[in-house]
């Protein structure tokens, strides 16, 4: 039987989506650096196995080649989209140049679909609103965060017209739920509301507060 591959898998996403698909019985690798994620919140399970590394590790790349993985969930990132202007060599080597590897192996290793965790961030700061999906053309992302992942948007688009790797992009605003990094101050605002309203800190708003804005609620 082969294998789930997902990426992120001690991070919020990750670790939720583990669990499901732990729970609809499918064998599972999960991969992540421990930089952001906790390694309590991975599962224990007799069908999970974990590894600690970089999506672009040597391991991991020679697991997809080998042909034992069916899909690959890639959930990791560098999240820092208001530092990445700062970081911009980390920022690019994190995003776009580890995922890119894990793009070539699974083209090598014959992978049947490959699911990437956008961001709203491609969008830009003054899209036109409401925007939607197919209004991503019109867009320009300003933080080298969005860029990045752009950049991979568009290299799965080359990836299918070239290699027909079959692949879907999701794109979740402003992710929340159990396994949240809320010590990271830059990642996620709920995070960062839930860790100012325990330290009894005045939670930061932009703006005259009638803002409305979406929220992706992940739970297993």
């Amino acid at each position: 039987m082969k294998k789930i591959l997902v990426t992120g898998a001690a991070g919020l996403i990750g670790a939720n989506f583990t669990r499901h698909l732990l729970s609809q019985g499918y064998n599972v690798v999960g991969v992540d650096n421990l930089s952001g994620g906790y390694k309590e919140y991975l599962p224990s399970h007799r069908n999970f196995e974990f590894i600690q590394a970089n999506v672009g590790d040597i391991k991991v790349i020679s697991l997809i080649e080998s042909g034992l993985v069916s899909h690959v969930y890639h959930f990791a990132a560098m999240p820092a989209a208001g530092l990445s202007p700062f970081i911009r060599t980390n920022n690019y080597e994190n995003n776009t140049l580890e995922t890119s590897k894990l793009i070539n192996a699974s083209i090598n290793g014959d992978v049947s679909k490959f699911i990437f965790t956008s961001s709203m961030e491609v969008y830009g700061s003054n899209p036109k609103l409401p925007f939607r999906e197919k209004d991503i053309l019109e867009c320009v992302p300003e933080t080298p965060y969005g860029i990045s992942k752009r950049m991979i948007e568009l290299d799965l688009e080359s990836a299918w017209n070239y290699h027909k790797l079959d692949y879907a992009i999701i794109r979740p605003h402003n992710v929340h739920g159990i396994y949240q990094n809320i010590w990271d101050g830059y990642r996620n605002v709920i995070g960062i509301f839930i860790r100012k309203a325990l330290a009894g800190e005045p939670l930061t708003v932009y703006g005259d507060g009638t803002q409305l804005r979406a929220y992706s609620d992940i739970r297993y």
